[in-house]
Parts: C-alpha cells; structure tokens; sequence
C-alpha cells in the first residue's frame, strides 16, 4: 500500500507490525543500572539509544516499556524502515498512538480528512499538537531510526526538539542520530547510552548465565564467558545459544578458542565474510596492534582515507570496542583473533612490513613497549632489545609484569651481561612470582658489580623481601629489611613508597596493624608522579589488609573498594595486583553476606593468584570462595576448593596454605560432627608442623594459631567441650597477640558454646561476641563456627529480646519463586478506564458476562457496553483476541496463555 492510499485508517494492515512491540525475550535479564526508573534516565524527556548491531538496544527498549507501562504510562511503538518517507512516518506516528493508547480516533483528521496532505514539517505538528492536547502520559519509541530517509530523519528531529511535557521519546539506532540531537544533550536535556554503557558488566553476565542454567555453570565459567564476549550482547546470547543446545554446557567454553564456536562462527561466516574485500583487507592490515588510532591505521594501511574507513567500520559493525575519549580504540577480542589468524597467512615479507611499519609509528608516538614487541616480529633483534631497555623497568614500575616475563624469556644471559635494567626489572618480577630462587639468582648478578651503589644495594634488598613475603619466609623478610628499615638511602618517590609498604608489612606480622596503616599515612606525597601509582596501590593493599586482619571489615571495603577499581581501571581486571585486591574485598563483602559478589570478585582469578599471589592473598581468596560455596549449599565445592588450595600450597612450597586448608577442611566437618574425619586432618597439621620446626619464630606464630584452633575444633566433633575450652584458652591470647579481631571474637563465641555444654553460664560471653560481630559488621562469623553455636546464639537473642546485640545471625539468601500461574492483573494505564480494566482481568479469568456482572455488582447491559469499548480500543474480533492483544500490549500481565 502505497503513502498516498486513503480510506479506512483503522483497516491499513502494513501498519500492525510496525505499531507492534516486539515480544520480550524469555530470559530478559532486567539491568537495575539500566533502569527507566534511575536517576540518570528518568529525568530526561528524550532518551537516544545508540550502538552498532548485536548491542542489546532492542532489549532495552523492551525491559524500558514494560517498566513504563508498569507505571501507569501509555506507551507507543513504532518500527521505522526505509520506506517511511515523512507522510508514511507520520501515518505511523498516529496508528502508534491508537494502538498505544487505544485511542481509534486519534489523528482522523489529521490522516483522513481534509488537512490530510500536509507539508513535512506541519503534520508532525498537528501530531504533537493533539497530543499534548489529549492529556496523555505518553512515551514514545522509536526503533531502528537509522532506517529513516534523510527527509523523515528531519520529521523526528523536528519532533524531538519540539516534544510537549507529556510526551517521552526513546529513540534507538546505530548511527546519525546523536549528531541531531547533540545540541540538546549539551543543554542536558537528551540522554545519550552508547555501546559501553549497554555493555554487559561481570555481575550482568553472571545474573544471565545464573538465570539460563542455575547453579549447573559456576562463577568462573561466568567469568571466562563475559570475558571472551567483553560484554557485548549479541555475543553472549549466541553462546548461550550454543550451550543450550549441548548435553554439557561447559563443553562450549572451549571451542571458543578453537577454529570452531558459536562466537567465531559468527565473526567468519556471519560479518566478516560479509564485508567487502577492500574492507577485511584493511582490518587484516590493523589487526596486529593492540590500540588502534585513525593514524596508526593509516600508516599501516597506506589508505589516505583510513580515518573515515576506520569511522564507517566502527559504526556499522561491532567488533570494535571505543576508549572513554574516542580517539583510541581497539578490535573485539574474537575478532582480533580471526584477523589475527588471516594475517598469520599473509607472505612473511608482507608480515615484516608492517610490523616495521607499526614499530616506527608506535616508537616516534612514545609507546616503546608496544614498539619492542613489534620491532621483534619484524626481525630487528637488536632494536626490539634497545627498545626493551628502555621501557621496561618502567612496566614493572607500572605493574605490568606479564610483558616483562615473557621478554625475560627470550633473553639469554649475555643480553642480560650487557643490558644490566633489563635484569633489575626481571629480578622484581622474578620475586612477585612463584620463581624466588630465579630472582635470587639474578640480583646476586647484580650485586656482583664492584661499581653498584647503596640505592642499587638498597632496591636489590626490597627485591630479596618481596622475594621472601610471596615465599612465606616472613623471617627472611623482616631480617632482609631490618638495616634498611630506619632510613631508605634514595629519594625515589617509587622507591620511598616500596619502604613505606615494607614498614605496613613488617608491622602486621609483628601484630601491630594499626601502625602499618600510620606507615602509610608518613608517605610523602608525590604529585602526579606516575611511577608510583602502582606501588601506590600496594599501599592501599596493605591498609585493607590491615583492616581485614583487625576484624574492621567495614574499614575495609571502604578502602578496597576504590583501589580495586582503579586497578582494574589501569591494569586490567587479571592483573596479579587486581586479582589480589579482589581476594581481600571478596572477604569482606562475605563476611557482610554479600555472597554474590563476593563469588564475582574472585570469578576467574584463582588460577592469577596461585601462581602470582601473595601467600595472605592466597588463603584469603580461597577461604572466601570455599565458604561462599558452603553457605550455598555446595559442600562438595567448598572442601575441592580447600583441597585445591593444598595442592597450590605443594606446588610453591607454602605449607601455611596447607595447614589452613586443612583447619578449614576441619572446620566444616566438626559442623557436622565428622569425629574421624576431624581426627585425620588434625593429625595431618601436626605432621606438617613438625616437619616445619626449624622455620622461624614468626612463622612459627602463624601456624600454630591454626593448629590450637583446629585442635579445639576436633574436640567439638566428638563433643569434648572441656578439650575443647582448654584449646580455647590458648588459642584466644594467640589471637589477642596477632591482633586477629575476627578469630578473637570466633572464639569467644566458642568459649561461650562450650561453657553452656558444660553447664556453665556462657550467655554474658556469647551476648558480648554478638554485639563485637554486629559493630565490625561480621554477618558470617558466628553462623560459619558452627551451626549449633548459630542456633544457639539465635536463641539467646530471642529469650532475651536483645536483636540489637546480634540476634539476627545470617542465612543464605534464596531468591523468590516466580508464580508463573499468578491470578492476571491489569496494569494501570490512561489507555483504560479503571471499569475496563477490571472487565479485562474478569476476562482473562473465563468468566461469563453474567458472572463478570455478578462479580463487578453492575448489570449485563453495562458488561456489555465496556465489553464493546474494549473491543473498538483493542481492535479485536473475540473475547480471546481482547485478551490476547491486552497482554500484547502490556495493558494485563499474568494468567498465562488465553
């Protein structure tokens, strides 16, 4: 039917689809942060969503409508196409609003009469004319805009620019339309999402995944996903796509990176195969690097028309992901991947060309470490290693300690003979790892040189402690440090940082953790001294941590919390410092049973902190993670994490792991009363101890702590509350010496549990560790010591009426059950009258008109009269098709199918 077809408005069909809001998708995940009803959003009278394909705009506009409607507004859809020239759009503009708003008659005149053929301006002015006129809350989406002729694009600016106070418009698009409204989002009056903001964040992706296949895909394969797909839409749909349709859905995980999988299929068969030659060739040329820049891109492409190229690509297609600034971007990693391999196929020659071509321009822009890179895949050896020099010790100043490993790699002794900085920052990398004796070797190199000097001396020392704290030799480390501790013999601000987080250490082992917060306090301030940003951020690794060994686990969050964003903000969200802030934050959200995010924070991390954590980071993220898998009901996941925790501590000769991972392995099991299981696993921390006697002092501190405690929690399995109090009583001034706030106040719930199987007065004691629990915001402690103690406590909370002091212990939260079969409801709107509404609820339900009069107290004839406004509003032909196309239009939810 062409534009100009006239007659009956209401029987033009091509409009239906068109006026007709997509079905939302089964597993729609409801976004909070995307809400309509936020802040950011809801003040705003027009709303542009805008991102290339794949992104999810659709389902936005979707999860938006259903919240508007939910508030009582009229909503309106519209489906452009590039046949809406200006009369065609305004036709569709009207039958929105009928639809919407079953209204029938709304814009006759305006489409049917007299004033039909109008300029293409003035009917979207008589539009926006009746309806402000009408009194309608009306909101207004518009999808696929981009589909729009240029004139019609003019008709919707026109109409955004010129909305009424009671018209809302959403507008959603690939391209072109933020240009148009750019000047109203300078005035605050347009809010614009782009393609980051509807990314997908890892708690998202989580949600997604957890409300496809429940608990059947754990947090790390979460992880892994949202990683693979970096948050875009489309790309996480189509592997979840992939695995529903596999007997073992984690089997999909791997063919991701295999020449075969749903996300790759669709990169090779479904977008790149698809572009025009001179385009995959031209990203084939860009693939190499990392960051593109539209100059970088042309001076590996040699196009004089790169940057456009560059623009077009990133507006037609999603595999580009933008920086914050939008002159940076780079490809989506599986797309980088596929053009990756097609550049691998390219002539050798070809190869070494551009990566000539990107080492040049990368060297003379300052970025030398990319240079180096680059510079050896071109074959200059020499120059690749000059560039290493250069730049590296500053990475490992930066916290990029990958890079320089693997450069660490290709280097042989005599490189390191004659590039003496390139040794220095492979000894701190060296030491920050597993590969303590590698690091010894290599500053012994060092201090080999008669020409070093005391600050050469001196920074060999701070890598020989850092060597010993991830070793868990904290003897070693405090006796490595201690003729340095009084003065640092430099004015390195990096430097100066390092010996501040020496002091914070080496007074947490000493049991004094208030005075490593007041180490770092003594800082000197720097500036905008780059180079100690990342050693900075160790700093506030130290302060957490010293908040987290005092049991101060609000004083906590709040200070990892902001450090743990802006590492994953610079490093990246696997960087070893990340993945080690994460491991304390995730245990202090447990402990105020948030367990989901604490499950998040470690998601995808373990396997960085086996290799590159801390021992404290270590035992710290895999208690976490055992105990949230515990509290979810997964008993047999929390003791494989333990186990997997022992097996870290084989692998990297820290037996305090070991002897952790056991007391807690005994911990769980004395919950349950296991006498034998508890008797085994004390013996086996015995024997390690044992075989550990000649070890320090202070190490020695550390783990007989958790041996007295796990004697104590043996006795509880088998009942023996006397063994168990005299345990008790030596593991309590152990606790008090270390400052260990959260196990002091373990163990006076303990005492108390034990004092009361024993006939004695515990309530004073168990009282008072649930009023400390409820002031350091332990929501976990008492519940995780043992379920009889938490029963307990309970009770006594509730004979004495003393809440306040703790009487609320924590269970694991359950999400509710959705009632698919709930009675149907029909959702407030100015499309319906109040009358209307509850005969379309009656409907819905199967009712007679003579029951339908009976339970609204009115006459048959009355039923009869609303029955056929519902039936003109509606436009439908039956009972059924009212109640179908009410629940289409999202005037009655529930019921199920009718």
């Amino acid at each position: 039917m062409s534009s100009e077809s006239s007659g009956a408005f209401g029987a033009v069909t091509e409009f239906v689809l068109k006026t007709t809001p997509p079905k939302a998708p089964r597993h729609l995940l409801v976004r909070p942060r995307l809400s309509a009803i936020e802040d950011s959003f809801r003040e705003h009278r027009l709303i542009v969503v805008q991102a290339p394909a794949g992104f999810g705009k659709t389902s936005l506009l979707a999860q938006w409508r259903r919240e508007y409607l939910t508030q009582g507004a009229v909503v309106a859809w519209l489906l452009a196409d590039g046949r809406d020239d200006p009369y065609r759009f305004l036709q569709g503009l009207v039958h929105a609003v009928r639809v919407g708003a079953a209204r029938p008659n709304f814009g006759r005149l305006l489409v049917e009469g007299a004033t039909a053929v109008v300029g293409e301006l003035e009917g979207v002015t008589t539009w926006l004319a009746e309806l402000a006129m009408s009194a309608l809350d009306l909101v207004l989406f518009i999808d696929e805009a981009d589909h729009l002729p240029e004139a019609s694009l003019t008709a919707l600016t026109y109409l955004m620019h010129n909305a009424p106070s009671n018209l809302r418009v959403v507008v959603a698009a690939r391209s072109g339309i933020t240009a148009a409204v750019a000047d109203l989002e300078g005035y605050g009056q347009c809010a614009v999402i782009g393609a980051e903001t509807l990314r997908f964040r890892l708690d998202e992706t989580i949600a997604l995944i957890r409300n496809r296949f429940g608990a059947r895909v754990d947090a790390d394969t979460c992880a892994r996903l949202h990683e693979l797909a970096e948050g875009w839409s489309l790309g996480l749909q189509l592997t979840l796509s992939a695995m529903e349709r596999e007997s073992d859905p984690l089997s999909v995980l791997g063919s991701l990176s295999s020449s075969a999988g749903g996300l790759r299929d669709y990169f090779v068969d479904g977008l790149l195969s698809k572009l025009p030659a001179a385009d995959l060739t031209f990203l084939t040329s860009i693939a190499l690097v990392d960051q593109l820049h539209p100059d970088l891109c042309a001076a590996l492409s040699s196009h004089e028309h790169a940057e456009e190229q560059l623009a077009r690509l990133m507006r037609e297609t999603p595999i580009f992901v933008a920086s914050e600034n939008g002159t940076w971007c780079r490809l989506h990693m599986l797309a980088r991947d596929v053009l990756r391999a097609r550049f691998a196929q390219l002539p050798q020659k070809e190869q070494a060309q551009l990566h000539g071509r990107a080492m040049h321009w990368l060297a003379e822009h300052g970025m030398v470490e990319e240079a180096a890179r680059h510079a050896y895949a071109a074959g200059e050896y020499s120059v690749a290693f000059a560039f290493a020099e250069r730049c590296f010790y500053d990475a490992v100043r930066q916290g990029h300690q990958v890079a320089v490993l693997d450069w660490f790699e290709r280097l042989s002794e005599s490189d390191l003979e004659q590039r003496p900085r390139l040794r220095l920052a492979a000894a701190w990398v060296l030491a920050r790892s597993e590969r303590h004796d590698e690091a010894e070797r290599q500053v012994d190199r060092l201090l080999a040189n008669p020409d070093i000097d005391d600050e050469l001396r001196y920074e060999c020392a701070l890598i020989m402690c850092a060597a010993a704290y991830f070793g868990d030799d904290p003897d070693l480390f405090v006796a490595m440090f201690k003729p340095w501790a009084g003065s640092a013999p430099t004015r390195d601000p990096w430097l100066l940082q390092i010996h501040a987080n020496r002091l914070a250490g080496n007074a947490i082992l000493h049991g004094d953790p208030a005075q490593a917060r007041r180490h770092q306090q003594l800082v000197p301030a720097f500036g905008g001294d780059r180079p100690a940003g990342y050693v900075a951020r160790w700093g506030g690794l130290m302060v957490g941590l010293s908040y987290l060994v005092e049991g101060q686990f609000r004083l906590a969050e709040e200070v990892l919390r902001p450090a743990l964003a802006g590492a994953e903000l610079g490093l990246g969200r696997r960087n070893p410092l990340s993945c080690m802030l994460a491991s304390l934050l995730a245990t202090a959200v447990y402990e105020r049973d948030q367990l989901d995010e604490a499950a998040a924070l470690l998601a995808n991390r373990l396997d960085v902190l086996e290799r590159t954590g801390t021992p404290e980071t270590v035992m710290y993220a895999y208690r976490a993670a055992a105990r949230v898998a515990a509290a979810q009901g997964s008993e047999h996941r929390a003791l494989d994490l333990l186990e997997a925790m022992y097996s870290t501590g084989v692998a990297r000769n820290l037996p305090r792991l070991c002897v952790v991972s056991l007391a807690e392995q005994i911990r769980i099991h004395a919950g349950r009363f296991r006498s034998e299981t508890c008797r085994a696993l004390v013996q086996r921390i015995d024997e390690i101890v044992q075989a550990n006697a000649d070890r320090g002092p202070l190490w020695q501190k550390l783990v007989i702590f958790f041996q007295t405690l796990s004697h104590a929690y043996a006795a509880f399995s088998v009942q023996n509350w006397r063994g168990a109090l005299e345990d008790l009583a030596i593991a309590g001034p152990q606790a008090d010496a270390m400052k260990i706030g959260r196990y002091r106040i373990e163990i006076m719930a303990l005492r108390a549990f034990a004092l009361d199987n024993v006939g004695e007065d515990g309530v004073p004691l168990i009282r008072e560790a649930m009023n400390l629990a409820q002031t350091f915001g332990l929501a976990r402690t008492l519940a995780d010591a043992h379920p009889s103690l938490a029963d307990w406590a309970r009770r006594v909370a509730k004979e004495s009426e003393d809440v306040g002091a703790g009487g609320q212990i924590p269970r694991a939260a359950r999400p509710p059950v959705e009632n698919k079969n709930a009675a149907p409801r029909a959702l407030p709107s100015m499309g319906l009258t109040p009358r209307e509404r509850d005969l379309l609820e009656q409907l819905a339900r199967n009712l007679s008109n003579k029951e339908i009069a009976i339970a609204m107290s009115v006459s048959e004839e009355t039923v009869k009269w609303h029955l056929k406004n519902l039936f003109g509003k509606l436009d439908a032909g039956s009972r059924r098709q009212v109640v179908r196309r009410a629940q289409l239009l999202g005037f009655l939810e529930g019921g199920g199918a009718t």
